[in-house]
Protein backbone atom coordinates (compact mmCIF):
# COMPACT_ATOMS: atom_id res chain seq x y z
CA UNK A 1 0.00 0.00 0.00
CA UNK A 2 2.81 2.46 0.96
CA UNK A 3 4.59 1.45 -2.74
CA UNK A 4 1.72 2.31 -4.36
CA UNK A 5 1.20 5.59 -2.75
CA UNK A 6 4.94 6.57 -3.11
CA UNK A 7 4.45 5.50 -6.57
CA UNK A 8 1.63 7.66 -7.00
CA UNK A 9 2.86 10.65 -5.51
CA UNK A 10 5.94 10.11 -7.55
CA UNK A 11 3.72 10.30 -10.83
CA UNK A 12 1.70 13.52 -9.55
CA UNK A 13 5.07 15.79 -9.16
CA UNK A 14 6.56 14.59 -12.31
CA UNK A 15 2.98 15.92 -13.80
CA UNK A 16 2.88 18.52 -11.82
CA UNK A 17 6.57 19.86 -12.77
CA UNK A 18 5.24 19.10 -16.62
CA UNK A 19 2.30 20.94 -16.65
CA UNK A 20 4.33 23.64 -15.12
CA UNK A 21 7.46 23.57 -17.73
CA UNK A 22 4.90 22.25 -20.74
CA UNK A 23 5.60 23.27 -24.06
CA UNK A 24 6.33 25.59 -26.78
CA UNK A 25 5.13 25.28 -30.88
CA UNK A 26 7.56 27.16 -33.47
CA UNK A 27 6.93 27.10 -37.08
CA UNK A 28 10.15 27.92 -38.44
CA UNK A 29 12.27 28.32 -41.65
CA UNK A 30 15.65 27.64 -39.23
CA UNK A 31 18.19 25.53 -41.13
CA UNK A 32 18.05 21.73 -39.45
CA UNK A 33 21.66 21.97 -38.32
CA UNK A 34 21.05 25.28 -35.84
CA UNK A 35 17.49 23.56 -35.24
CA UNK A 36 19.20 20.56 -33.88
CA UNK A 37 21.27 22.37 -31.85
CA UNK A 38 19.44 24.99 -30.29
CA UNK A 39 16.14 22.56 -29.09
CA UNK A 40 18.24 20.36 -27.17
CA UNK A 41 19.87 23.75 -25.57
CA UNK A 42 16.59 25.49 -24.55
CA UNK A 43 14.65 22.13 -23.46
CA UNK A 44 17.92 21.56 -21.20
CA UNK A 45 17.81 25.21 -20.14
CA UNK A 46 14.53 25.77 -19.22
CA UNK A 47 12.30 22.04 -19.08
CA UNK A 48 10.21 23.37 -21.61
CA UNK A 49 9.98 21.11 -24.81
CA UNK A 50 10.17 22.44 -28.56
CA UNK A 51 7.36 21.41 -30.75
CA UNK A 52 7.86 22.81 -34.13
CA UNK A 53 7.28 22.69 -37.64
CA UNK A 54 10.03 23.32 -40.67
CA UNK A 55 8.91 24.85 -43.54
CA UNK A 56 9.81 27.11 -46.28
CA UNK A 57 9.53 30.82 -44.92
CA UNK A 58 6.91 31.77 -47.63
CA UNK A 59 4.80 28.82 -45.96
CA UNK A 60 5.47 29.38 -42.35
CA UNK A 61 3.22 32.62 -43.14
CA UNK A 62 0.56 30.95 -45.41
CA UNK A 63 0.25 28.39 -42.36
CA UNK A 64 0.27 30.54 -40.03
CA UNK A 65 -2.40 32.82 -41.36
CA UNK A 66 -4.75 29.76 -42.44
CA UNK A 67 -4.66 29.23 -38.54
CA UNK A 68 -4.92 33.09 -37.38
CA UNK A 69 -8.51 32.38 -35.96
CA UNK A 70 -7.42 28.96 -34.04
CA UNK A 71 -3.62 29.21 -33.57
CA UNK A 72 -1.84 26.20 -33.43
CA UNK A 73 1.68 27.77 -33.47
CA UNK A 74 3.21 29.86 -30.21
CA UNK A 75 6.08 31.49 -32.13
CA UNK A 76 7.63 32.08 -35.71
CA UNK A 77 11.57 31.72 -35.86
CA UNK A 78 13.73 32.96 -37.85
CA UNK A 79 12.01 34.41 -41.45
CA UNK A 80 12.57 37.06 -43.73
CA UNK A 81 11.54 40.54 -41.85
CA UNK A 82 9.37 41.99 -44.70
CA UNK A 83 7.00 38.70 -44.55
CA UNK A 84 6.42 39.13 -40.90
CA UNK A 85 5.81 42.99 -41.57
CA UNK A 86 3.17 42.26 -44.06
CA UNK A 87 1.35 40.17 -41.68
CA UNK A 88 2.20 41.74 -38.23
CA UNK A 89 -1.76 42.03 -37.99
CA UNK A 90 -1.72 37.87 -36.53
CA UNK A 91 1.37 38.60 -34.30
CA UNK A 92 1.59 40.07 -30.59
CA UNK A 93 3.82 42.90 -29.68
CA UNK A 94 5.88 41.60 -26.74
CA UNK A 95 9.03 43.65 -25.36
CA UNK A 96 11.52 40.81 -24.97
CA UNK A 97 14.29 40.84 -21.62
CA UNK A 98 16.94 42.95 -22.52
CA UNK A 99 15.77 45.27 -24.65
CA UNK A 100 17.68 47.80 -24.19
CA UNK A 101 20.65 45.49 -25.76
CA UNK A 102 19.57 45.40 -28.89
CA UNK A 103 21.08 47.22 -31.35
CA UNK A 104 19.16 50.11 -32.18
CA UNK A 105 19.06 49.78 -36.23
CA UNK A 106 17.37 46.18 -35.91
CA UNK A 107 14.36 47.92 -34.13
CA UNK A 108 12.29 48.34 -37.60
CA UNK A 109 9.29 45.83 -36.77
CA UNK A 110 5.69 46.20 -36.36
CA UNK A 111 4.88 43.38 -33.91
CA UNK A 112 7.83 41.50 -34.45
CA UNK A 113 11.18 41.30 -33.38
CA UNK A 114 15.33 41.54 -34.98
CA UNK A 115 16.92 37.63 -34.60
CA UNK A 116 19.96 38.14 -36.38
CA UNK A 117 21.61 40.52 -38.64
CA UNK A 118 21.71 38.94 -42.59
CA UNK A 119 22.75 40.92 -45.77
CA UNK A 120 22.67 39.79 -49.32
CA UNK A 121 26.06 38.75 -50.84
CA UNK A 122 27.47 36.96 -54.26
CA UNK A 123 28.84 33.77 -53.67
CA UNK A 124 31.25 32.54 -56.70
CA UNK A 125 33.62 29.74 -57.29
CA UNK A 126 36.97 30.46 -57.68
CA UNK A 127 37.85 27.52 -59.37
CA UNK A 128 35.63 28.88 -62.42
CA UNK A 129 36.08 32.66 -62.27
CA UNK A 130 39.31 34.61 -61.97
CA UNK A 131 38.77 37.37 -59.88
CA UNK A 132 38.42 39.89 -62.69
CA UNK A 133 35.70 38.11 -63.78
CA UNK A 134 34.10 38.30 -60.37
CA UNK A 135 30.47 39.87 -60.92
CA UNK A 136 30.90 43.45 -58.65
CA UNK A 137 27.38 45.02 -58.99
CA UNK A 138 23.86 43.47 -59.21
CA UNK A 139 23.70 44.88 -62.87
CA UNK A 140 26.38 42.83 -63.55
CA UNK A 141 24.94 39.59 -63.21
CA UNK A 142 22.75 40.35 -66.17
CA UNK A 143 25.57 39.96 -68.63
CA UNK A 144 25.27 37.10 -70.72
CA UNK A 145 28.23 35.37 -69.67
CA UNK A 146 26.71 34.18 -66.92
CA UNK A 147 23.73 32.44 -68.77
CA UNK A 148 22.86 29.64 -66.72
CA UNK A 149 25.59 30.12 -64.24
CA UNK A 150 24.05 31.67 -61.38
CA UNK A 151 22.32 29.71 -58.56
CA UNK A 152 18.82 31.57 -57.07
CA UNK A 153 16.30 30.61 -55.12
CA UNK A 154 12.58 31.72 -55.92
CA UNK A 155 11.50 35.23 -54.85
CA UNK A 156 7.79 33.62 -54.54
CA UNK A 157 9.33 30.60 -52.36
CA UNK A 158 11.81 32.14 -50.08
CA UNK A 159 12.11 34.78 -48.06
CA UNK A 160 15.74 35.55 -48.32
CA UNK A 161 15.26 35.64 -52.21
CA UNK A 162 12.46 38.03 -52.21
CA UNK A 163 14.85 40.46 -50.18
CA UNK A 164 17.30 40.03 -53.35
CA UNK A 165 14.59 41.23 -55.51
CA UNK A 166 13.75 44.24 -53.16
CA UNK A 167 17.21 44.91 -52.85
CA UNK A 168 17.50 45.49 -56.58
CA UNK A 169 14.31 48.05 -56.90
CA UNK A 170 15.26 49.64 -54.38
CA UNK A 171 18.56 50.87 -55.45
CA UNK A 172 17.09 51.01 -59.43
CA UNK A 173 13.49 52.06 -59.05
CA UNK A 174 11.24 51.26 -61.93
CA UNK A 175 14.87 50.45 -64.04
CA UNK A 176 15.53 47.70 -61.25
CA UNK A 177 12.88 45.20 -62.93
CA UNK A 178 14.58 45.33 -66.43
CA UNK A 179 18.23 44.53 -64.38
CA UNK A 180 16.33 42.19 -62.32
CA UNK A 181 14.74 40.16 -65.25
CA UNK A 182 18.19 39.70 -66.88
CA UNK A 183 19.65 38.33 -63.86
CA UNK A 184 16.64 35.84 -63.90
CA UNK A 185 17.42 35.27 -67.44
CA UNK A 186 20.73 33.80 -66.06
CA UNK A 187 19.07 32.15 -63.31
CA UNK A 188 19.07 28.30 -62.64
CA UNK A 189 16.44 27.99 -59.78
CA UNK A 190 17.21 25.79 -56.59
CA UNK A 191 14.87 24.22 -54.24
CA UNK A 192 15.80 26.75 -51.68
CA UNK A 193 17.80 29.35 -50.94
CA UNK A 194 20.03 27.19 -48.43
CA UNK A 195 21.41 25.41 -51.56
CA UNK A 196 21.94 27.97 -53.59
CA UNK A 197 25.95 28.27 -51.98
CA UNK A 198 26.68 24.23 -51.82
CA UNK A 199 25.94 24.32 -55.80
CA UNK A 200 28.48 27.02 -56.27
CA UNK A 201 30.75 25.00 -53.83
CA UNK A 202 30.24 22.23 -55.73
CA UNK A 203 31.02 24.19 -59.06
CA UNK A 204 27.09 23.46 -60.30
CA UNK A 205 27.01 27.08 -61.02
CA UNK A 206 29.68 29.65 -61.32
CA UNK A 207 27.70 32.63 -59.25
CA UNK A 208 25.12 32.24 -56.17
CA UNK A 209 23.03 34.90 -54.73
CA UNK A 210 22.49 34.50 -51.33
CA UNK A 211 23.03 35.56 -47.50
CA UNK A 212 26.57 36.41 -45.93
CA UNK A 213 26.26 33.97 -43.48
CA UNK A 214 25.36 30.58 -45.62
CA UNK A 215 28.18 31.79 -48.65
CA UNK A 216 30.55 32.39 -45.37
CA UNK A 217 30.06 28.66 -43.93
CA UNK A 218 31.90 27.18 -47.06
CA UNK A 219 34.42 29.98 -47.09
CA UNK A 220 35.40 29.00 -43.52
CA UNK A 221 35.20 25.18 -45.09
CA UNK A 222 37.99 25.40 -47.25
CA UNK A 223 35.57 25.50 -50.38
CA UNK A 224 36.94 26.42 -53.12
CA UNK A 225 34.15 29.86 -52.89
CA UNK A 226 34.26 33.38 -52.28
CA UNK A 227 32.54 36.33 -51.24
CA UNK A 228 31.65 39.58 -53.19
CA UNK A 229 29.74 42.43 -51.49
CA UNK A 230 28.07 44.37 -54.60
CA UNK A 231 29.27 47.81 -54.70
CA UNK A 232 26.31 49.42 -55.73
CA UNK A 233 24.61 48.57 -52.61
CA UNK A 234 23.59 45.24 -50.43
CA UNK A 235 20.65 45.65 -48.26
CA UNK A 236 21.63 44.55 -44.11
CA UNK A 237 18.47 43.95 -42.21
CA UNK A 238 17.52 41.51 -39.51
CA UNK A 239 15.28 38.29 -40.31
CA UNK A 240 12.41 38.13 -37.42
CA UNK A 241 11.24 36.12 -34.85
CA UNK A 242 7.73 36.72 -33.47
CA UNK A 243 5.01 35.74 -30.91
CA UNK A 244 2.05 35.04 -32.51
CA UNK A 245 -0.96 36.49 -31.18
CA UNK A 246 -3.42 34.13 -29.67
CA UNK A 247 -0.64 31.51 -28.54
CA UNK A 248 -1.64 28.95 -26.65
CA UNK A 249 1.74 28.46 -24.62
CA UNK A 250 1.93 32.35 -24.57
CA UNK A 251 4.39 32.37 -21.47
CA UNK A 252 6.17 29.43 -22.71
CA UNK A 253 6.41 31.56 -26.21
CA UNK A 254 7.65 34.58 -24.42
CA UNK A 255 10.38 32.65 -22.42
CA UNK A 256 11.64 31.07 -25.90
CA UNK A 257 11.89 34.71 -27.76
CA UNK A 258 13.64 35.61 -24.43
CA UNK A 259 16.54 32.56 -24.36
CA UNK A 260 16.63 33.15 -28.58
CA UNK A 261 17.63 36.98 -27.88
CA UNK A 262 20.19 36.13 -25.23
CA UNK A 263 23.51 36.57 -25.37
CA UNK A 264 24.89 33.43 -25.52
CA UNK A 265 22.54 32.04 -27.99
CA UNK A 266 23.09 35.14 -30.12
CA UNK A 267 26.62 34.65 -29.33
CA UNK A 268 26.21 31.03 -30.19
CA UNK A 269 24.81 31.85 -33.70
CA UNK A 270 27.55 34.24 -34.30
CA UNK A 271 29.62 30.99 -34.30
CA UNK A 272 27.32 28.38 -35.83
CA UNK A 273 26.22 30.35 -38.83
CA UNK A 274 28.17 33.52 -38.91
CA UNK A 275 24.95 35.70 -38.45
CA UNK A 276 25.72 39.15 -37.19
CA UNK A 277 24.42 39.38 -34.20
CA UNK A 278 21.45 41.96 -33.06
CA UNK A 279 23.00 42.96 -29.27
CA UNK A 280 25.13 45.47 -29.01
CA UNK A 281 27.05 43.50 -26.67
CA UNK A 282 28.41 40.92 -28.89
CA UNK A 283 31.47 40.59 -31.58
CA UNK A 284 30.29 40.67 -35.39
CA UNK A 285 31.97 36.79 -37.08
CA UNK A 286 35.58 36.53 -37.02
CA UNK A 287 36.96 36.30 -40.91
CA UNK A 288 33.83 38.61 -41.96
CA UNK A 289 34.91 42.86 -42.82
CA UNK A 290 33.53 45.26 -40.91
CA UNK A 291 30.02 46.35 -42.09
CA UNK A 292 30.94 49.92 -42.02
CA UNK A 293 33.54 48.61 -45.04
CA UNK A 294 30.59 47.75 -46.75
CA UNK A 295 27.96 49.58 -48.36
CA UNK A 296 24.90 48.90 -47.32
CA UNK A 297 21.50 50.56 -48.30
CA UNK A 298 18.35 51.22 -46.07
CA UNK A 299 15.53 48.63 -46.43
CA UNK A 300 12.11 49.90 -45.78
CA UNK A 301 10.22 47.00 -43.95
CA UNK A 302 6.68 48.75 -44.47
CA UNK A 303 7.60 49.69 -48.06
CA UNK A 304 8.49 46.11 -49.23
CA UNK A 305 6.09 44.39 -47.20
CA UNK A 306 2.86 47.05 -48.82
CA UNK A 307 4.35 46.48 -52.45
CA UNK A 308 4.97 42.25 -51.91
CA UNK A 309 1.76 40.45 -53.55
CA UNK A 310 2.76 43.09 -56.68
CA UNK A 311 6.22 42.46 -56.79
CA UNK A 312 5.30 38.79 -56.57
CA UNK A 313 2.90 38.78 -59.36
CA UNK A 314 5.50 40.42 -61.52
CA UNK A 315 7.97 37.55 -60.38
CA UNK A 316 5.97 34.88 -61.49
CA UNK A 317 5.01 36.53 -64.25
CA UNK A 318 8.69 36.86 -65.79
CA UNK A 319 9.08 33.91 -64.47
CA UNK A 320 6.63 31.94 -66.56
CA UNK A 321 7.51 33.57 -69.36
CA UNK A 322 11.43 33.00 -68.90
CA UNK A 323 10.39 29.31 -68.29
CA UNK A 324 11.37 29.16 -64.83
Amino acid sequence: MKRALVALLIVMVAASAWAASGKVVVYTAHEESIINALVPMFEKDTGIKVDYVKLASGDVMKRAKAEANNPQADVIWSIGGEQLEADNQILSPYTPKEWDKINPVYKVGTNWLPYTGIMNVFIVNTKMLKPEQYPQTWTDLTDARFKKNISSARADKSGSSYMQLANVISIYGDKGWDIYKGIMKNMVISSSSGAVPKFVNDGEQAVGITLEDNAFRFVAGGGPVAIVYPKDGTVAAPDGIALLKGAQNLENAKKFIDWCLSKPVQEYLVDAMARRPVRVDCKDPKGLPAISTIKTIPYDFGWAAKNKDVFIKKFTDIAMDLGL
